[in-house]
């Protein structure tokens, strides 16, 4: 089956190949690695969706309204980074993904083209389709792994190291947990957990990264979220190799969602699928997920030197980018 048909064009933004998208940023799993000579990001990937299968039972009526709440938004968001005063055109990309992961979904080959349908008659123009899946494993690289290899498992200065390191354990914090009193021990009084950095309250959270089940480990939702955010910025990367590269529209589409590529390029003349900045029009049902994202990427370590690379090309594009990546993150959460 043939793909649906496609956008046309992409406002502020030229045609790029999509073999160069995510090869501007160097993430390091290990010392020592090569890097791979820079190409082109956009300036903002908008994200318009992710759809679990609840949001595709509901068929093309359900689709066409959840991508009617998010077309204003998306106007805004193009209007906004076309004022953004730069030495050529603004790259504007936009992505969708599809949760193939948590549950089983429908065949691509009947999903994909309703989806996309669905998205351009309500006046959403999706540049890229990705699939959730492809950031745990692809291509016997588990991506998902990868990250939580860099997550900084060091307990806070003070802690008695009573709780197990985060590879162990599959939970993270963005502070110190409250202590916990073991049987038969006198009562010493409630601590409360205590935030990093907090203004002026504090606002704890732990996050589950995964669990094991018989044996397998499940990827929680937020810690996939989260790799998802490092692909679409470019930062993620696999002995120095891109990870994720956006291929062609196939001539047929599978009928298996782990046949399909990690990530689709349905307009040919998109402006490449990573880039400096990362804006998500979601439901508000999603907040509390990417408030753990936050808290992950908070506390993973991207090389320093790259950064400073990638900032210094940011510049000359006419974009101001924070230092952190997770401040490169923004956020619109819609009913």
């Amino acid at each position: 089956m043939t793909g649906p048909a496609r956008p046309t064009g992409t406002p502020g933004g030229g045609a790029a190949p999509a073999s160069g998208a995510g090869r501007d940023v160097v993430f390091q799993i290990a010392g020592g690695e090569p890097r791979l000579p820079s190409g082109p990001l956009s300036h903002v990937s908008i994200e318009v969706g992710h759809l679990s299968q609840a949001d595709l039972a509901g068929g093309p009526d359900r689709l066409r309204e959840q991508f009617r709440q998010v077309a204003p938004w998306l106007d805004a968001a193009r209007r906004t980074w076309a004022a953004v005063p730069a030495p050529g055109p603004v790259r504007v990309s936009t992505c969708l993904l599809v949760d193939d992961y948590s549950v089983p979904v429908g065949a691509p080959a009947e999903v994909a083209p309703q989806l996309l349908a669905a998205a351009q008659e309500s006046g959403v123009a999706v540049d890229y389709l990705a699939r959730e899946a492809a950031c745990v494993e692809l291509d016997g690289v588990s991506l998902a792994r990868l990250v939580a290899e860099r997550i900084v498992a060091e307990p806070p200065p003070g802690t008695d190291g009573f709780r197990p390191p985060v590879l162990e354990s599959g939970w993270l914090c963005n502070g110190q947990r409250a202590p916990a009193a073991a049987a038969m021990e006198p009562a010493a009084g409630w601590r409360p957990p205590v935030q990093d950095t907090a203004y002026p309250h504090a606002v704890f959270t732990d996050v589950q990264l995964w669990d094991e089940r018989r044996g397998t480990r499940r990827w929680s939702c937020a810690f996939l979220a989260a790799v998802w955010q490092l692909l679409r910025l470019g930062l993620l990367r696999s002995q120095g190799a891109p990870v994720a590269v956006p291929q062609p529209w196939p001539d047929e589409l599978p009928d298996s969602w782990g046949l399909m590529p990690a990530v689709i390029q349905v307009n040919p003349r998109a402006t490449p699928f990573s880039a400096y900045r990362t804006f998500s029009i979601l439901p508000v049902d999603f907040l509390a997920i990417e408030h753990a994202v936050r808290t992950i990427l908070s506390q993973v370590a991207v090389d320093a030197a790259v950064l400073v690379e990638i900032a210094g090309r940011a510049a000359a594009d006419g974009v101001r980018l924070p230092d952190k990546p997770m401040s490169r993150i923004t956020y619109t959460f819609i009913e």
